[in-house]
């Protein structure tokens, strides 16, 4: 594995149910302090690291029963503020100096997301985890991570998710399915792959984003994802 940083600064999209370990519910802190080490040693070489999390752990609002879908996608964004708490106490604990930032005002507990704020807890080495996606409801946590990537003009952003990376169909269901190594944010659209919603995979085609997803069982793959060993799905 090459020693060198490829990319300076990231933006990491989390997914929430990946921090409840196996049982994809809750928090398991050692799988939260698992993928924490992993963050930590980019951060070590030198990567800036904004982190977007998702609340699928606690919540998944989409899937919600006889709700309003604007309260339930609500909920979700005060699940994803929880999760971005605790990577944030687990990261702290590891010795790295943090600050949470939220589109959702919280002033007790977390800084409110300024764009120059962020840009400034960088400069001064701190890692940034984003909590409460865009602030508004219909947005998914993947467009957050898009939309933080474009303002804070990451070198690319990863996704850390529960499979290897890109396939033509559900890799879960069908043995026979294809893993693209190699694709277009324009293919997402087109071909409707179930990567990340259309507004995501639109901000990153708009913006010229790179995007590399992978998978997250092993949580040292985002290190070899930031310092450019060939993993997962890279998307351009």
């Amino acid at each position: 594995m090459s020693e060198e940083l490829k990319y300076k600064r990231v933006v990491l999209k989390l997914s929430g149910e990946a921090l409840g370990g196996n049982k994809k519910i809750g928090l398991d802190m050692k799988t939260v302090t698992s993928i924490c080490k992993s963050i930590k040693k980019c951060h070590e070489k030198g990567a800036q690291i904004g982190v977007v999390v998702g609340g699928g752990n606690f919540w998944r609002g989409r899937t919600s029963v006889n709700m309003d879908k604007v309260r339930a996608d609500q909920i979700g964004m005060l699940a994803t503020a929880m999760n971005a708490l605790a990577i944030g106490d687990a990261l702290e604990s590891l010795g790295c100096e943090v600050r949470v930032q939220t589109a959702i005002h919280m002033s007790q507990i977390a800084e409110p997301y300024i764009r120059q704020k962020a840009l400034r807890n960088f400069e001064k080495g701190r890692i940034v985890i984003f909590g409460c996606g865009t602030g508004n409801p219909f947005f998914s946590t993947d467009s957050a991570a898009a939309l933080r990537a474009a303002e804070l003009e990451a070198d690319i952003m990863l996704k850390a998710t529960m499979v290897d990376g890109v396939f033509d169909k559900d890799p879960n269901k069908f043995k026979d399915a294809v893993k693209y190594e190699n694709l277009r944010h324009k293919d997402i659209l087109v071909n409707g792959l179930r990567v990340m919603d259309g507004t995501a995979a639109a901000m990153c085609l708009e913006n010229n984003i790179p995007l590399i997803v992978f998978n997250l069982d092993d949580p040292d793959n985002i290190y070899r994802a930031v310092m450019g060993e060939k993993i997962g799905t890279t998307i351009i």
